[in-house]
């Protein structure tokens, strides 16, 4: 197992401890022990308090995967015969049809103020403390103290982003700073900002290229600088307001190493490997280790993106993580007869295509010694049967027919990938095993290897700063300036032999418009949890796509208050449409 940092180590409790923590039970007090006069005793008191909320912000990351990834038009998750139907829900989400008694969007609610309830209670309790008492000198202090600050603000962000209307709180102990009904999206867009802001100078910049190591799991200067990046590329989604020029100012001053030392890495996986702690890429990550927590490698998130009986090809059986599921699939390109579709949006595997020498779209494969090649999984995956060493091929679930996956939505069955069906006719009710190239974006390696449930989860990643900062330029209509942002980061996915013809004008033949640079966008942070905001910002998340119409109007551009929330507090009103 990797190293277990200082201070990151506090966010990476083992799975008895979290257990008994109840992270999922949105009625539990997680401080109800912690609440305490006479907590904070040592100076590991003090790191353990700091740095417990972000361990519940690392949980959060899986419900967010499924409102963003579900609700857009890359990621699907179509009835595989007799699974994955659960009474419409993720057709639902799909079609923009969902109903207020959405669970994900309920547990993102609470979920979220839980953990700013959390941030509250540390940042008021170490407001009380000082620094010499516990050997810190101030400008640590000052760091650890700001941890909660930012990480709150994330946590608003987050909120602002699927609800705009939400209510504001920033105390634990004084009730009356708080408001239990909504206020405006410009109070939380104002307060995030002003937190972000104040925070930042007392963080710790990262001074040299090797990787975030012992900051891993810390927020950063550049870390609460990408945070206002992301608040202002959509501030005009929040507030109304167009605040790209303060994007492009914020973007280019962590680009310039005004807020630290990074670089974008040579390989498109370095930044989801088990080493990336190592990665100059990362600005800010969530520790994750096999015998502590690893949120990313659950259901909702990249366990369930491969076939249900992957672990006979990777040989990952005994991590006790379980078995794998076909929950995600890629959104298809192809009707069930062959014939391509012609949406705009949608279509990943297409959009990946239109370059073909890509590297991402490989068939991914685990080459041993915790290094692997290749994003997608397609067509027949063979297997060496650990029992008698004779190759195989995958099954579907219930092990009638070999697999032989396909960018088609369809009942398949044993058909062969080189044939086709008679129908036209495809619908997210219509799939089965065999529907929708799958994807490994965080590696599955195999039992035994060092490797394996190692990566830490990448939240923020330079390339979204540069992707950030293109957007801008091309919007302020400096094409040119755009597209060599955009091909410092490309060039590493395809074949120097290529880049005449792949990279952007001048630097190469392709050309960039708007809706190249949303495409780019869903190429290079496919299935991280962001999609939907894109479409948003970019005006087409209301638009068709595959099985689904354009929305009649645009109340799906926030997620509705489940009525147990609303029961809990009588002075929320739903949101519009709702």
């Amino acid at each position: 197992m990797k190293k277990i940092y200082k201070f990151a180590a506090m966010l990476m409790m083992p799975a008895a401890l979290l257990t008994a923590a109840g992270c999922t039970d949105l009625d539990e007090n997680l401080y109800d022990q912690v609440a305490s006069q006479n907590y904070y005793n040592t100076k590991s008191d003090v790191v353990r308090a700091v740095f417990r909320p972000f361990e519940h912000a690392y949980y959060t990351i899986q419900s967010r995967q499924v409102l963003n990834e579900e609700t857009a038009d890359q990621l699907i998750t179509p009835t595989r015969e007799d699974w994955w139907d659960d009474g419409g829900r993720w057709a639902r989400l799909h079609r923009h049809k969902w109903i207020t008694t959405n669970g994900e969007a309920q547990s993102q609610y609470n979920l979220g103020f839980q953990g700013i309830g959390q941030t509250n209670l540390v940042i008021e309790d170490l407001d009380k403390l000082q620094a010499s008492k516990f050997g810190f000198t101030e400008s640590e202090f000052n760091n650890l103290k700001a941890q909660n600050r930012v990480l709150r603000a994330w946590f608003y962000l987050t909120l602002l982003d699927e609800f705009r209307n939400i209510p504001f709180t920033v105390s634990y102990y004084d009730q009356s700073k708080n408001t239990l009904e909504q206020v405006e999206p410009r109070k939380i867009y104002d307060f995030i900002e002003s937190e972000l802001k104040e925070s930042l100078p007392m963080l710790t910049k990262k001074t040299a290229l090797g990787g975030n190591q012992n900051l891993e799991g810390q927020w950063t200067q550049a870390g609460a600088a990408a945070l206002l990046v992301r608040l202002y590329l959509n501030a005009k989604v929040y507030i109304g307001e167009d605040h790209f020029a303060d994007c492009e100012k914020v973007a280019q001053d962590i680009l310039d190493g005004k807020y630290g030392t990074y670089k974008v890495a040579d390989r498109w996986d370095a930044a989801f490997d088990w080493n990336n702690e190592t990665c100059d890429e990362v600005i800010f990550a969530f520790p994750g280790a096999a015998g502590y927590s690893h949120w990313h490698y659950k259901g909702d998130t990249y366990w369930w993106s491969v076939p249900s009986k992957a672990s006979e090809w990777l040989h990952d059986k005994k991590n006790k993580e379980g078995d794998h599921n076909l929950k995600y699939s890629c959104s298809p390109s192809y009707r069930p007869d062959g014939t391509k579709y012609n949406f705009e949006l949608g279509m990943p595997v297409s959009r990946f295509k239109d370059y073909p020498s890509d590297v991402r779209l490989k068939f991914y494969k685990n080459l041993g010694d915790s290094k692997r090649e290749g994003m997608f999984i397609y067509g027949k995956i063979a297997y060496t049967d650990e029992n008698d060493n004779k190759t195989k091929y995958l099954k579907d679930h219930n092990g009638k027919y070999t697999l032989d996956l396909r960018d088609a939505v369809g009942k398949f069955g044993g058909t062969d990938g080189d044939k086709w069906l008679a129908t036209s006719e495809s619908r997210l009710e219509d799939g089965d095993d065999n529907s929708g190239w799958q994807f490994v974006k965080y590696p599955l390696y195999a039992d035994g290897d060092k490797g394996q449930l190692e990566a830490d989860y990448c939240e923020i990643r330079l390339p979204e700063v540069i992707y950030s900062l293109a957007e801008c330029k091309l919007r302020d209509g400096n094409t040119e300036e755009a597209a060599r942002l955009l091909n410092s980061v490309r060039k590493r996915n395809y074949p120097s032999s290529d880049w005449k013809t792949v990279l952007y004008a001048p630097e190469g033949s392709a050309k960039l418009d708007m809706k190249e640079m949303l495409n780019e966008w869903g190429r290079e942070f496919f299935a991280e949890g962001r999609r939907r905001i894109d479409l948003i910002r970019f005006g087409k998340f209301l638009d068709a796509w595959w099985d689904k119409e354009a929305d009649a109007d645009d109340h799906t551009l926030i997620f509705p208050f489940h009525p147990d929330i609303l029961g809990a507090n009588k002075h929320l009103k739903q949101n519009p449409g709702y």
